[in-house]
């Protein structure tokens, strides 16, 4: 396990999911956000299966691991996703992301009251450093935020998506320690997630449409591939690795990469707000990733 590979994993999701903020865009108003999240998923599980029957990879798995994977997909692979589209519809899209910059410190919490982690003071000083990088970046929104015309319901709804976020990864971790094997893992999590979304939908009356634009599909794909398959297989193999707290900075950059891109394709106009908090947010992922090394005994 090589410190490189970490920042591969780290980087890949932190790339991906600053990206998905654009391209979720074309997913709205045309297609209900149960459904859209269902089909991602579906769609994203099936070729992880495949793949795992490719690679000749093992899926037999107990009733027990069954239960841990369903509750997995459940709380990462839909709950949260429809929770942040739900929050989206009376919240501006800067303030979700602060609110999931806040990710980090709920992993620690629910990593040390389920799994028993220790809580390291570099992280969250770390952390800390992330949260007000994102806030100084998103302060205009921040600003203007009313908590008439659902602006309450929107942070309530936000708040819950990370808290189910969290736990979700906490759930990976702990499925993770358990020897589940994370590609597995994600596949077989990612249909219960969208089977359960698709219950869900029929529960509550939703129609069942889907937008045959380019624009729909293409972003469908961009979702299902690249959003869903690579980024979570990196992010949850991550996890497996250096535990949820540290692995969760890869959210707290998204909101960087997510300006870059907005810049270069909306036309987003940086501000001395952004660069004072990208500062802020690159300070604190180096400081709380950083590993002293350990000097070796001369011979």
């Amino acid at each position: 396990m090589s410190q490189r590979s970490n920042y591969l994993l780290f980087a890949i999701p932190a790339l991906i999911w600053g990206s998905t903020w654009y391209v979720i865009k074309f997913q709205l108003d045309t297609v209900e956000p149960l459904m859209s999240v269902s089909y991602r998923f579906f769609a994203g599980g099936w070729i992880l299966i495949l793949f795992c029957l490719l690679a000749k990879k093992p899926l037999k798995f107990s009733l027990e691991q069954h239960l841990r994977l369903m509750l997995q997909g459940i709380l990462l692979f839909g709950m949260n996703y429809w929770l942040v589209y739900m929050a989206e519809e009376y919240i501006a899209s800067g303030l979700v992301a602060v609110g999931f910059s806040t990710l980090i410190f709920f992993n620690i919490f629910f990593g040390a009251l389920f799994m028993g982690n220790s809580i390291k003071k570099r992280v969250l000083i770390g952390a800390a450093f992330g949260l007000i990088g994102t806030s100084i970046i998103f302060w205009p929104e921040l600003r203007a935020f009313s908590s008439e015309n659902g602006g309450f319901l929107g942070l309530t709804l936000m708040i819950t998506s990370v808290i189910t976020a969290s736990l979700g990864n906490i759930t990976s971790a702990y499925n993770s320690r358990l020897r589940i094997p994370v590609i597995q893992a994600t596949a077989i999590g990612m249909l219960y997630g969208s089977l359960v979304m698709f219950a869900i939908a029929m529960i509550l009356g939703k129609p069942i449409t889907i937008d045959t634009s380019t624009e729909y599909i293409g972003s469908l794909i961009y979702l299902t591939i690249f959003g869903s398959i690579l980024a979570f297989s990196a992010y949850l193999t991550l996890i497996s690795r250096i535990g949820p707290d540290k692995a969760a900075y890869a959210i707290v950059v998204v909101p960087v990469v997510a300006i870059l891109i907005s810049t270069a394709l909306e036309g987003y106009r940086p501000t001395l707000y952004t660069f004072l908090g990208m500062s802020l947010l690159i300070a604190g992922n180096v400081f709380a990733l950083y590993k002293k090394k350990v000097a070796q005994p001369s011979n």
